[in-house]
């Protein structure tokens, strides 16, 4: 092979080969092409994507960077693992639905059911008869099956929507009764009353930040009142000297009343006392539930309506409810969350602490065969996603130096850990026991093993 030599610092001109123009000898686009590997790679990732790699290693050939021979490698190397942006990754924060990892992670059966659902099907079609069908009436009866004291059920596209859709078909131009407590900030500076305010409803305020009577609603309803409004706080507390009235009592004061769960706990959870669900809320006399798919549901992100069924229909029959509607590869996923069997969500909470610390010590006891500084240590985790504020979960974590964080999250498997006391933690509660060999396998990659 002819020697070939990288341009040095501060020499302008191209790189030689024997004295040639090193540019002359980069093999043009269309014989890269048919390189085999990115022939395969163009049926996966699009002629676009390849091409693109291509160009790109062609350059660093012309600055000297790669040799000339070397343009099809590079370009191979330079492949986008996806068409899409979005990286899998590890979570191993400790917080179960981590919001900024995309919440419920879905079960086998909802990702197959999604695949199913790609291609054509029969979401508005009764094969039956050939005429048209009601859009989602599989998974809508499924989440009526769920939640038997839900008398109808409606589909839109997150929680957010379910409470416009609520406040723009019942009450614009009319009043909403809430509790000043419940005036609610979440993530990204979003704000409940703004929210509401939007739709051209008004908010009637009632009680105090800390307690609210169902006196003081009692107080506020009148002829304007479109119906009254309970909000989860979610993501925070407020404990001491504190009162709210329950769905039952502000059922008795003669208006409908609008409970939102947040968090789309459908049922008691024995590990969540505190977190409110839709039975309880409904049984209660709640006129109407609203909630989140993506978060203790463990499902895909659309926005649950249980509840009577004129309210449901007068949401489900307005303009807006077009606009919001979820797309046929949504409601697959919900049916499948909702009829198939435990969601990774579920799993990760009913996850046994004993069984949690067995993984964490024998992943520790294998890495430090490598001479990787890593222990098996106590955790606590969070369900997140505004859900269960101030409960931990007991669970085991593996315990690196700082400087694994970063790397790990840039690695070739990205896993995400927290830092804790200058170590960062590899908590496992929401890691599957499955993916405790390729959690090892990133944690030897950061040293090269």
């Amino acid at each position: 092979m002819e020697q070939w030599t990288a341009p040095q610092p501060g020499d302008d001109s191209a790189p030689r080969r024997d004295g040639a123009d090193v540019r002359r000898r980069i093999p043009r686009t269309d014989a890269v092409l048919r390189d085999p590997r990115l022939l395969r790679a163009a049926g996966r990732l699009g002629t676009g994507q390849v091409k693109s790699a291509v160009h790109r290693a062609q350059q660093r050939a012309r600055e000297g960077a790669v040799p000339p021979d070397a343009v099809a490698d590079t370009a191979v190397a330079l492949l986008p693992r996806s068409v899409s942006g979005l990286r899998p990754v590890i979570n191993a924060t400790g917080v179960l639905l981590h919001t900024n990892l995309g919440r419920a992670p879905l079960s086998a059966a909802a990702r197959q059911a999604v695949q199913e659902a790609a291609g054509p099907t029969d979401v508005e079609l009764d094969l039956r008869s050939g005429v048209r069908a009601r859009r989602g009436r599989t998974v809508l009866a499924a989440l009526r099956a769920a939640v038997p004291a839900a008398a109808a059920a409606h589909l839109v596209n997150n929680g957010a929507a379910a409470l416009v859709l609520t406040a723009t078909a019942l009450a614009v131009g009319r009043e909403i009764v809430v509790s000043r407590g419940e005036l609610v900030e979440i993530g990204d500076g979003f704000r409940l009353p703004d929210l509401l305010v939007s739709t051209g409803a008004r908010l009637r305020e009632v009680g105090t930040t800390n307690r609210t009577t169902a006196a003081d609603y009692a107080e506020a309803i009148g002829p304007e009142t479109a119906f009254v409004l309970k909000v989860h706080p979610s993501n925070f507390r407020i404990t001491g000297f504190t009162h709210t009235p329950g769905a039952g009592e502000l059922a008795a004061l003669g208006v409908p009343v609008v409970v939102d769960i947040g968090s789309g706990l459908l049922a008691p959870h024995p590990l969540l006392p505190g977190e409110p669900d839709a039975r309880t809320q409904l049984t209660a006399g709640a006129a109407l539930v609203t909630a989140s798919g993506d978060k203790l549901l463990g499902g895909p992100q659309c926005g649950l309506l249980l509840g009577r069924e004129d309210l449901i229909g007068a949401l489900s029959r307005h303009p807006l409810a077009r606009a919001l509607r979820v797309d046929k590869l949504t409601l697959a996923a919900l049916e499948a969350t909702l009829t198939g069997p435990a969601t990774p969500t579920g799993e990760a909470l009913g996850a046994d602490p004993a069984r949690l610390r067995h993984r964490a010590e024998r992943l520790a006891a294998l890495l430090a065969a490598d001479g990787i500084d890593v222990r098996a240590v106590a955790s606590s985790a969070t369900v997140g996603g505004g859900g269960a504020p101030g409960v931990t979960l007991a669970s085991a974590a593996l315990s690196l130096p700082e400087r694994y964080a970063a790397a790990l999250r840039t690695g070739p498997v990205p896993v995400v850990g927290r830092l804790e006391a200058g170590r960062c933690l590899l908590d496992l509660r929401a890691v599957p026991a499955p993916d405790d060999e390729r959690l090892a396998e990133a944690v030897r990659s950061v040293e090269g093993r």
